[in-house]
């Protein structure tokens, strides 16, 4: 290219920190000045001249963002420069690794600073290098073997002849993997024969038997984790990245496989392994013949993120040729299909399988001289031809055979020969291009994907080096095309789909458009395929525009689901037959090596979210009145009536803060939907409540009668009556809800009873005792049955304040008799007391006085 306006670059540097958090560090650099550390990407800070240009440009308006791919999060940098870089703090996560440095447009000399794709990743596995450990390789001459993160493509492990090597950061640094003494013999430690990088560790494959590498030990595994002690003849991992996918059975994926000649395993974190099938099982599924031999020949993940191709050989006599057939195994259903792929090859014959990044099974194998493509659902299918010698890539590369086989997400696929001759071709393309020389046939080398998207090559030494070099792989094919006149069909592609992983909830539909122009009268047309089970209904509709030589059509697409999951018969089974994933791919009906992309496949899934939730509004847990506490419920209050009151402890932890309610107040909860914490809707539709710990001592305001019902609405009392098989939370739900707005739904009854079904609009709200106050922790559901997969509840409580509490009669009535009979024991006493002295006084005195007569007369 004579002229680019991108002349800079973006350097970052990440730094793990806790809480699941990670540093970023970013500055502007120019290739052509920069620091060899900055050009090695080892450098932990800006040069002088890369400083420079940073603050400049900072001036000038210049500031970076960091943009997420998956959940599409944008972080900005800290509010000032620090010696010339910015500053971010980056939340980690495991299904949104994938993120973009973007500038401001701002330019300086007419340049621009590209954008930077990198990975924000937790600490990655690095084994430690541990003194007096013995290296682990390869038989002598061998070619070198890699594995591959596949979400983390800069985590890479090589195995040659002489060591084994291992980097999180595409060889700008590295560490030699060797083993304990005394485990292995010399020989057992120059034969590795595959190798497989996951979570746990290393896996080595050593003369039929598997060992993993972890920070702390060097395992030999077997019948100790379900595997066999010898026999095995192959690993694999996937090749492809899917962060996010849906498993109806919310199970977890395996990390890789594992076969013998007979059986088929499956590996889990931890590890774990479990067999999923064997050849005398697949034979019966076809009804082949019991005399006929059938081995597993080769096992690899497909593009799908559930899916496990098989190859098969066939062979009766087994003595000239054999038959390979391809079985594909679904982890979420548990089944096996045979494809309709068969393929007759020499008895000796070794093929190796690549799935593409599509949505249809579709593959490359190769043997030592050609490739074979099927492409199209299998429909397209040939060896990939060359300009001479009829495909045969052994013959035009000095008779050196194919060593490894590379393919990017956008289609191209490099072919490397053991002697560092390289060949181009595209998915959907029938043809390889020879590329110009670039390694010397006397380097050990390797295709590998840098954590930017970036080809580069690994080179390992005699001497025990190992060094990376960047491959621009798109010029190189260009150049290595130009003479032929190649010319893309179409002149530009835009679409709007932005995600590779989209869920679907009831109700919900997807819409988008992809649009290409291309030359008029050619006739391209886009289309539209998708692989999986049929729950969605699609639509699409086509614009189309020429003018001036230039054609361009429109296309939008709408998938859509139709099913109704209201008073339905059993409800939990067809929500199962209307959830699962699909993966959907839009491509072109012709194409070249010189275009840009192939296709561009994507995830669509129906079924639960679980991101999703509900809330009520207004209850949160901080700065709550109080913590844990325990309370009383009496047993009156209790649905049950049971002998004894109940003794409760409140956990703030799991119910929130209470709302405190004055026993006047009605109140009606207030539902939201969140996604990932952020506030999505206001819930409108149907959703009931429950006192978690049994009491019943409350009611609703609305009458069934006032809610317009014209049959006997549902209620706690009935569904629990009906379900007593079942607990309280689960009598009544969205599986058995039936609406009282019909005649034909439902029997006559009493309308005045309290209406308990609520939602944002029919005005219904709880209600509370008046003669006593109380502790309510509620539960709510949805009841909606067409509102969503998820079974979506929340917890609230209410406490209620502003009535004495009654007392109890019995204490009364003991205190009045107390009362009554002190009053009564004091009057009596009093009157004895006073009568007994009056008595004593007129013992004393006569009645009658003579001297006080006399006087008077």
């Amino acid at each position: 290219m004579e002229n680019s306006y991108f002349c800079f670059l973006w350097y970052h540097k990440a730094i793990n920190l806790p809480d699941n958090l990670t540093q970023v560090i970013v500055w502007v650099y120019d290739p052509e000045s920069a620091d060899p550390s900055e050009l090695l990407w080892t450098a932990d800070e800006p040069s002088l001249d890369s400083e420079a240009l940073s603050k400049h440009l900072g001036a000038m308006g210049q500031k970076p963002t960091i943009h997420t791919t998956q959940r599409r999060k944008l972080y900005f940098p800290h509010e000032q420069m620090k010696n010339g870089a910015w500053h971010f703090s980056v939340p980690v996560t495991e299904d949104d690794v994938v993120t973009e440095i973007k500038g401001n447009e701002v330019a300086f000399f007419d340049c621009f600073v590209a954008d930077t794709l990198f990975l924000v990743t937790f600490p990655l596995l690095k084994i430690p290098e541990t003194p007096g450990f013995l290296p682990i390789s390869s038989p002598r001459g061998s070619p070198l073997m890699a594995s591959r993160a596949n979400c983390v493509p800069s985590s890479v492990v090589v195995v040659a002849d002489t060591e084994t090597f291992q980097t999180n950061d595409s060889f700008h640094t590295w560490v030699k993997i060797r083993v304990p003494p005394n485990i292995l013999t010399d020989d057992e430690r120059h034969s590795v024969s595959d190798v497989n990088l996951t979570k746990d560790g290393i896996f080595f494959l050593i003369n039929g038997i598997l060992y993993i590498k972890n920070l702390t030990a060097f395992t030999r595994l077997g019948s100790n984790v379900n595997l066999p002690d010898n026999g095995i003849i192959g690993i694999t991992s996937r090749k492809w990245c899917w962060l996010n996918y849906l498993l109806k059975d919310e199970g977890v994926r395996s990390s890789m496989a594992i076969w013998t000649e007979n059986e088929v395993y499956l590996g889990y974190t931890f590890p774990k392994f479990v067999k999923i099938g064997t050849t005398e099982m697949l034979k019966k599924l076809v009804n082949m013949s019991s005399a006929a031999t059938l081995t597993i020949h080769n096992v690899e993940y497909t593009g799908h993120p559930l899916e496990l191709g098989l190859l098969l050989s066939y062979c009766i006599t087994c003595e000239v040729t054999k038959t390979i057939y391809l079985v594909i195994y679904n982890e979420d259903t548990k089944q096996w299909v045979y494809q309709d792929f068969a393929l007759d090859v020499t008895v000796d014959t070794f093929l190796h399988l690549y799935f593409t990044y599509s949505a249809l099974p579709e593959f490359i194998l190769w043997d030592k001289q050609r490739i074979y493509y099927y492409y199209h659902n299998l429909k397209d299918k040939g060896v990939l031809q060359t300009s001479t010698e009829s495909g045969n890539l052994s013959r035009l590369s000095q008779d050196s055979n194919i060593h490894d086989v590379f393919i990017d997400y956008f289609g191209n696929i490099l072919i490397k020969m053991e002697n560092n001759v390289m060949f181009y071709s595209k998915v959907s393309a029938e043809d390889a291009v020879k590329l110009h020389l670039w390694t010397s046939n006397r380097i050990k080398s390797l295709i590998s994907l840098n954590s930017s998207g970036q080809v580069y090559l690994i080179y390992v030494f005699e001497n025990g080096e190992i060094q990376q070099q960047e491959y621009p792989l798109i010029l190189e094919a260009h150049s290595a095309i130009f003479k032929t006149e190649e010319k893309c069909p179409y002149w530009e592609f835009h679409n709007s789909i932005f995600s590779a992983f989209y869920l679907l909830d009831k109700g919900q539909n997807l819409s988008f458009w992809a649009l290409i122009v291309y030359p008029e009268n050619t006739g391209l047309y886009i289309i539209v395929e998708s692989y999986g089970p049929k729950i969605l209904d699609k639509k699409q509709q086509v614009h189309y525009e020429t003018a001036l030589g230039y054609s361009i059509k429109n296309m939008t697409v709408t998938f859509s689901q139709n099913i109704n999951y209201e008073a339905v018969d059993d409800y939990f089974t067809l929500q199962h037959q209307n959830t699962g994933l699909l993966l959907v791919q839009v491509r072109f009906s012709e194409f070249a090596k010189i275009c840009p992309i192939t296709q561009k496949v994507f995830q669509i899934a129906v079924g639960c979210d679980a991101k999703k939730f509900i809330a009520v509004k207004g209850f949160h847990k901080k700065e709550c009145r109080h913590h844990d506490f325990y309370y009383r419920i009496e047993k009156t209050y209790l649905r049950d009536r049971p002998s004894k009151h109940l003794r409760v402890k409140y956990d703030r932890e799991k119910y929130g803060c209470p709302l405190r309610l004055n026993f006047k107040e009605k109140f009606r909860p207030l539902l939201q939907l969140y996604n990932d914490e952020s506030y999505v809707e206001d819930v409108e539709v149907n959703f009931i409540v429950w006192e978690i710990h049994g009491r019943d001592d409350y009611s609703f305001n609305n009458t069934m009668k006032k809610s317009g019902c014209l049959k006997e609405a549902q209620t706690w009392k009935s569904m629990t009556q009906l379900n007593k098989h079942l607990p309280l939370e689960e009598a009544w739900g969205p599986e058995n809800y039936k609406h009282c707005f019909s005649y034909t739904i439902g029997k006559p009854g009493d309308l005045n009873q309290p209406y308990e079904i609520i939602n944002k609009s029919n005005n219904n709200h709880l209600v509370w005792p008046m003669d006593h106050y109380g502790m309510y922790v509620f539960r709510v559901k949805i009841l909606d049955p067409n509102y969503s997969f998820c079974n979506l509840t929340a917890v609230f409580a209410i406490e209620t304040f502003g009535v004495i509490p009654s007392p109890r009669t019995y204490l009364v009535a003991a205190i009045l008799f107390l009362l009554m009979l002190l009053f009564l024991s004091l009057l009596a006493l009093s009157y004895l007391y006073y009568y007994l002295r009056i008595y004593s006084e007129f013992i004393d005195v006569p009645l009658h006085n003579p001297e006080t007569k006399q006087k008077n007369d």
